[in-house]
């Protein structure tokens, strides 16, 4: 199946929900460095996926999806410490974590898709 438009993209869904749920857990937060931080984050695993997709070329879709893969990545690592720091429960965060992890899966799923056999080794 041949997508169309980037919001046909599961990761990109997945990723949109990440953020608005991060926003309503740390929109209001005090700690502005933090917050800025894992909301900038947050919203780059879509707009990555977004930004490669009209690039028109898998060569750099891929590394937008790379880039986006590494966001959600931060969001992960960020998501740890905002349970030591007390800003979010140990159940949030797993909860959270959780997204992260099924949003690399699809993306990482994404990528060996659209990059060839011979390279995927290098």
């Amino acid at each position: 199946m041949k997508i169309l438009r980037f919001e046909d993209i599961i990761a990109w869904q997945k990723g949109q929900d990440l953020s608005v749920e991060i926003y309503g857990v740390f929109g209001l937060s005090k700690d502005f460095g933090f917050k800025d931080q894992i909301t900038r984050a947050s919203v780059s695993i879509s707009n990555n996926i977004a930004e490669g997709f009209e690039r028109n070329s898998k060569a750099d879709f891929c590394r937008f999806l790379r880039f986006s893969l590494g966001s959600c990545s931060e969001v992960k690592s960020m998501l740890y410490i905002a349970e030591r720091l007390k800003y979010i429960s140990l159940e949030k965060r797993d909860l959270f974590i959780i997204q992260t992890i099924e949003i690399s899966k699809i993306l990482n799923g994404l990528i060996k898709s659209l990059t060839p056999i011979s390279t995927i080794d290098k």
